[in-house]
């Protein structure tokens, strides 16, 4: 998005020398980029973090609701409502929350949010994470609600469903060779990158999708 000419907010919650690390390859290359700290499963945080970037920053183009956690793998006979509330939180409930802090400060002649969702949300996820598959449907059924309710005011709403991609978040479920265990299964025969997710990402964020709104990308090898 830097190299497209677009500011950058990246948002953290807990890894602040990552983000700052990110922030700072962003200016090096010749873009601008900012980090602000807040837990989008807090509505207080993410209320003033949205109201110290319009005031530093002014009107917001576009969001992108990548935020997500899941637990370690488990059938449904180990979930706990600790376990599924603190999930819920995070991927439904703050990313709505985010949804709605960025359209009060969103351009009002154009705007654009994607929401990372995830093929787990298609597949359920049975016998690892039906909990984070079941809070994936969710920010679905959000994306393609606020594209109707936000097309009016030419905001446009899309959602990205990565497949298996190589990320570290495969180790916060207890597995970091999950991807290169199940690539037989994908018809690419091999698991994704974040930056090919990214790519998608940018494209709905672009003006070259200004017709495209309450659609789903899977970016996903086939799978």
């Amino acid at each position: 998005m830097a190299e497209q000419g677009h500011r950058v907010i990246v948002n953290y919650v807990a890894n602040k020398t990552r983000a700052e690390e990110l922030v700072e390859s962003i200016k090096t290359e010749g873009g601008q980029a900012w980090s602000y700290q807040a837990d989008i499963a807090n509505e207080d945080e993410v209320v003033a973090m949205f109201n110290q970037v319009y005031k530093k920053h002014g009107e917001i183009d576009g969001l992108v609701n990548n935020a997500g956690i899941l637990s370690k793998q488990c059938t449904v006979e180990a979930l706990t409502s600790e376990r599924i509330n603190k999930i819920l939180m995070t991927n439904v409930t703050g990313a709505l929350i985010c949804c709605r802090e960025a359209v009060k400060y969103m351009n009002s002649d154009r705007g654009s949010i994607v929401n990372v969702s995830s093929r787990a949300a298609v597949t359920g996820s049975p016998f690892e994470y039906v909990d984070y598959a079941a809070s994936k449907g969710a920010l679905d059924t959000i994306t393609k609600g606020l594209s109707l309710e936000l097309a009016s005011r030419n905001i446009r709403v899309n959602g990205v469903r990565p497949g298996l991609i190589h990320t570290e978040m495969h180790a916060d479920g207890g597995e970091p060779e999950r991807v290169n265990r199940l690539a037989a299964q994908i018809p690419l025969g091999r698991g994704g990158e974040a930056e090919e997710v990214a790519q998608a990402i940018a494209w709905l964020l672009s003006d070259d999708a200004s017709f495209v709104t309450g659609t789903f990308i899977d970016v996903s090898g086939g799978k």
